[in-house]
């Protein structure tokens, strides 16, 4: 009889290379082949540099979000949307929104 412990293999482990951070300049092992093109970091300083969860890159470079004034197609109350209304589509305030997708599903 075959025993679990003899059909289990061992992970392979996945290779790691040496580099030198570019920021605080540590020896560090990274997951991936450096490169002279693009500077390594190691972990302390790759989280120090990474944007806050639920932060969006392009709204940094792009800056504060252009909103438009409209009046909700639903229930008549004016509201603010972050693209520039046309005649041919209706528009709806955030709660009009909401309502109508639940109602979809």
């Amino acid at each position: 009889m075959v025993g679990k412990s003899d059909l289990e293999e061992e992970p392979e482990s996945k290779p790691s290379f040496k580099a030198v951070c570019a920021e605080c300049k540590q020896e560090c092992e990274i997951p991936f082949e450096p490169t002279e093109d693009r500077p390594v970091y190691c972990q302390d300083c790759f989280k120090k540099r990474r944007p806050p969860r639920g932060f969006q890159r392009r709204d940094f470079f792009r800056g504060p979000r252009k909103m438009f004034k409209a009046v909700c197609a639903e229930c008549k109350q004016e509201c603010e949307i972050p693209f520039e209304p046309t005649e041919d589509r209706p528009v709806y305030c955030k709660n009009c929104f909401v309502k109508r997708k639940q109602e979809e599903f």
